[in-house]
């Protein structure tokens, strides 16, 4: 687990940073690029729900709109007894970025799983259905 400390305490911090006015649910994210990159995101939060971003996707896109390409592990941080899995959509983008990356489940209590996302989201949605 050590190798993810450094994207664990990425992903703790930008939990600071989140949005979170309604549901008071606080996620932080970090995505490894294989550049050995790290980028970070916090969940937002909106009025409608419907809107809001999830903290694994604003990190990806974030990592993605700066021109990386090729990840291999995301974590996720969230104050929670038991660790929180992303969302379906949060697979579904991962998936599509990230392939069969590591998923590193974080609470701030020191807690930490360690998942692949083949284990996550094991019949995936991809292009080779299309």
């Amino acid at each position: 687990m050590a190798e993810h400390d450094a994207l664990i305490a990425a992903a703790r911090t930008a939990r600071e940073h989140a949005h979170a006015p309604y549901s008071n649910f606080r996620v932080g994210a970090a995505v490894r690029a294989k550049s050995g990159r790290i980028f970070t995101g916090c969940n937002v939060e909106n009025a409608t729900y419907g809107l809001t971003l999830c903290a694994e996707r604003v990190a990806i896109f974030k990592a993605i709109s700066e021109g990386e390409r090729g990840f291999d592990s995301v974590a996720v941080v969230t104050d929670t007894d038991s660790l929180t899995p992303p969302c379906g959509a949060c697979r579904q983008i991962i998936w599509e970025f990230c392939g069969d990356a590591h998923v590193v489940l974080a609470n701030l209590k020191g807690k930490v799983e360690l998942h692949r996302m083949s284990a996550l989201f094991p019949k995936p949605f991809d292009q080779s259905f299309l």
